[in-house]
């Protein structure tokens, strides 16, 4: 199979030179694109198809038609590597970093050998990332849980179906039917875990994950098989015996559900493991707020609020509700809204918007009006253009009021840097609001 692999919002010309992609396997990606969810939406469409070349847009991951692969990385600024494959491995890791965080996953990305993140496509990371944890978690013993099962026995076990003792057995009292607990392993998680095995065996293209899987499907071959759409996942119980498959069923559903991504089924038709990358920021940058104020008295609330911009005269019915991505109260009052843009401003000096849009600006206007917050974030990838540190690029107050709005951003290449100083930028607000206040 052949691979390829462009930045968001980069191009692949047509042609069978390096940096190229045949005419004809540009096609087949494209007309995949087309299936998904994210494709036709605006600007963050998945593949733009043009006469001479194919263009990745707002939206990440993987493209696998016959015979062909397409990955689309983030565009995050990576220059201290100045080779290509050694860039891409990077950006791999922060991306795969940023989805640990938004699902909630613990993964050790130190496991994995630099030439794997340089030469393995994020779909075969994520693949064996997630065969590592399941092996891990079997060899510990597989969840299993009671289930009632029937039976007619020469002996009771259990309990007695009186109907069905007197209706079938009525002549027969040698038999007796009998309702009893069975620990069983055929349980809904196990199925999830059965179904994401086999989804990623028809997925993957590696020879090493395709083993790993095998021996998987191995271990659950007497669990029954399910379809994906027909997957219990409102009866699976996490709880303290089995605390250590929440990151599992967290995967499961990453391959299997579409949180960020979509994924397509059919051998002509190909696979797809897609992430829109405003969601992807947007949670990602609203749990490490929510880790970043722990032990503070700041609350923070994820797409909360939900404030009505309008009421109808008539009936008093809400119109054009407000999702704020982020709000930070302090005793239930709110201080601070945050909106995450995966954008990229500038600090040129003779651009005073710096690139910011008036659709932005007005939608933090409104939220100004109806959450009364004395601060206002608009928070941006960063990038070298806007400066050699994130930090808060521009304060403007709201005409007419005291309501300050600002431009900031945080630069998700720093690694482990991040939370500190994200917790930077936010404290050091919260102070200049109280000084304000």
């Amino acid at each position: 199979m052949r691979s390829y692999t462009v930045r968001e919002w980069d191009k692949l010309t047509y042609g069978d030179g390096d940096g190229q992609i045949p005419a004809h396997f540009a096609d087949r990606l494209a007309s995949l694109a087309l299936r998904s969810p994210f494709a036709g939406r605006g600007g963050s469409g998945v593949l733009e198809h043009g006469r001479r070349a194919l263009r990745a847009r707002g939206v990440v991951g993987i493209l696998a038609a016959k015979d062909c692969s397409l990955e689309i990385l983030p565009k995050i600024d990576v220059a201290s590597w100045e080779n290509v494959d050694q860039q891409n491995a990077a950006i791999r890791k922060r991306l795969i970093h940023m989805l640990a965080v938004a699902l909630d996953l613990k993964v050790d990305l130190g496991t994995i050998t630099e030439l794997a993140w340089q030469r393995e496509t994020l779909l075969e990371i994520l693949v064996r990332i997630f065969c590592e944890k399941l092996t891990e978690a079997v060899r510990k013993g597989m969840p299993r849980r009671y289930v009632e099962e029937a039976d007619d026995l020469s002996s009771l076990r259990g309990r007695l179906n009186v109907v069905r003792q007197f209706t079938r057995h009525a002549v027969n009292p040698s038999r007796l039917a009998c309702r009893f607990d069975v620990l069983s392993e055929d349980t809904p998680l196990n199925r999830i875990m059965k179904a994401a095995v086999a989804h990623l065996y028809r997925t993957s293209r590696s020879s090493a994950n395709q083993q790993r899987l095998r021996e998987l499907a191995f271990v659950y071959a007497d669990i029954t098989e399910a379809q994906p759409a027909a997957l219990r996942w409102d009866e699976v119980v996490i709880d303290r015996t089995n605390r250590r498959w929440q990151e599992l069923l967290g995967m499961a559903r990453l391959f299997l559900l579409n949180r960020y991504q979509t994924t397509t089924g059919g051998l002509s038709q190909g696979t797809a493991l897609l992430f829109e990358m405003n969601s992807l920021f947007e949670e990602y940058v609203g749990r490490l707020i929510s880790r970043a104020l722990t032990g503070t008295d700041l609350t923070v609330t994820l797409q909360g609020g939900r404030l009505f911009c309008l009421t109808a005269e008539a009936t008093e019915r809400g119109l054009f509700q407000t999702k704020p991505d982020i709000l930070i109260r302090r005793a239930g009052v709110t201080t601070h809204v945050i909106d995450t843009k995966w954008k990229r401003i500038t600090s040129r000096i003779d651009d005073p918007k710096q690139g910011v849009s008036q659709g932005d600006v007005y939608q933090m206007m409104a939220y100004a009006q109806l959450y009364r917050a004395p601060r206002l974030t608009l928070l941006y990838p960063h990038h070298p253009g806007l400066g050699g540190e994130e930090d808060v690029h521009s304060r403007h107050r709201i005409t007419g009021h005291d309501t300050i709005l600002e431009t900031a951003s945080i630069d998700v290449a720093n690694g482990n840097k991040v939370l500190d100083r994200l917790r930077s930028l936010l404290l050091a607000s919260e102070s200049a609001t109280n000084l304000t206040g």
